[in-house]
């Protein structure tokens, strides 16, 4: 179970730190952090927990990526479904205390986004649900192609998690005008549950694009880098 208790916790930080920082310190009066900072903090999650529980369980925090690993033949089937509840969970309870913290603040209101995930009138920049559809594709798709890339045991080692935060820092500086950027379902749930409404509605999407991407993903890299075996 100790592989299950590390993603739930690793999601827990990358949903706590990444949206965390987009609800409370993006447009702090004087001194928000802005697109940059919140793009910072979900790569510097990422980069933290993977060398804390990388070889624990993989650190995964992420359907997406659990579904491109098992594509890539570098995970399991059998701990696919574990893992992405254990993410799931952990996303929520995050959800949950960022929403008990956030609340302190007068005026506050949930409803508003929640640093939810979402595309039309509910994208940062107005973008269509065909940019959004497309942009967490091939974001996911890149995302794995790095990781797999990355903690290929060709590559140099100790620098997987530098590179993958990296990687997630530049997705956010891409797509957070279009999407708000998800690439990660668990995320999306962890907060677009409490934001509930409009947030709830288009979460199918940031399901399905990422898995797509995530398996595309896996594809290109077996095309490019070779077939890996577990």
């Amino acid at each position: 179970m100790r592989k299950y208790a590390a993603e739930f916790f690793g999601t827990f930080w990358l949903v706590l730190g990444g949206c965390g920082s987009a609800v409370l310190a993006a447009n702090f009066p004087g001194l928000g952090i802005g697109f940059l900072g919140v793009s910072l903090a979900f790569g510097l999650t990422v980069l933290t927990m993977a060398y804390a529980i990388g070889h624990i369980s993989g650190c995964h925090l992420n359907p997406a990526v659990s579904f491109g690993l098992w594509a890539g033949g570098r995970f399991p089937g059998k701990d696919l479904l574990p893992y992405i509840i254990s993410q799931v969970l952990g996303g929520i309870a995050a959800g949950a205390i960022l929403l008990v913290i956030a609340s302190g603040q007068q005026g506050f209101d949930v409803h508003a986004g929640f640093a939810s995930n979402g595309y039309g009138i509910h994208s940062p920049g107005g973008f269509s649900l065909t940019s959004a559809l497309v942009t967490e594709i091939v974001m996911t798709m890149m995302f794995i192609l790095v990781i797999l890339g990355a903690t290929d045991e060709r590559a140099p080692k100790g620098f997987a998690p530098i590179a993958i935060g990296f990687c997630l820092t530049l997705i956010h500086l891409i797509s957070i005008p279009v999407t708000n950027t998800s690439v990660n379902p668990a995320r999306s749930t962890g907060v677009a549950l409490f934001a509930q409404g409009w947030a709830i509605k288009q979460l199918w999407l940031f399901w399905v694009a990422p898995i797509i991407g995530g398996i595309a993903g896996a594809g290109v890299y077996r095309l490019i880098g070779g077939k890996k075996k577990k």
